[in-house]
């Protein structure tokens, strides 16, 4: 069964908070390991950047490739199925081009089986768990 788009959104929100711990333990990481360079300008500004969406998609990857489950999905128990490698790599890419402009969530309100756009196009589905 689908969970509802409500559901889902409670549980984006929630995912919202926790990756922002995880982008300042990342940003605290690369801080200590460039010794302490300001990183708001020039190449460290682009490296830091870099190396906060590699973290961020290592986070998604490892717990969707693990269990189908974030632990915000976890707590609204949400599930991914149909979760390959590459299909994962494919939807992380896609929802970070497509949640945050609102596209794949208004997406699922018209889609006859409520799913984002970007669980369509990469080939995975959010179920209840």
């Amino acid at each position: 069964m689908t969970p509802g788009i409500a559901r889902r959104l409670a549980a984006m929100l929630y995912e919202a908070l926790l990756l922002g711990a995880v982008a300042f333990f990342a940003a605290w990481l690369f801080f200590f390991a460039s010794g302490g360079r300001d990183a708001t300008s020039g190449w460290t500004r682009h490296a830091l950047q870099l190396f906060i969406a590699a973290v961020l998609a290592a986070y998604f990857l490892w717990c969707w490739l693990r269990g189908g489950q974030t632990l915000a999905m976890k707590a609204w128990r949400i599930r991914l199925t149909g979760v390959t490698p590459k299909r994962a790599i494919l939807r992380f890419v896609l929802a970070a081009l497509l949640v945050p402009t609102g596209v794949s969530i208004l997406w699922a309100c018209f889609d006859r089986e409520r799913q984002f756009l970007h669980d369509r196009l990469a080939g995975t589905r959010l179920v209840s768990a």
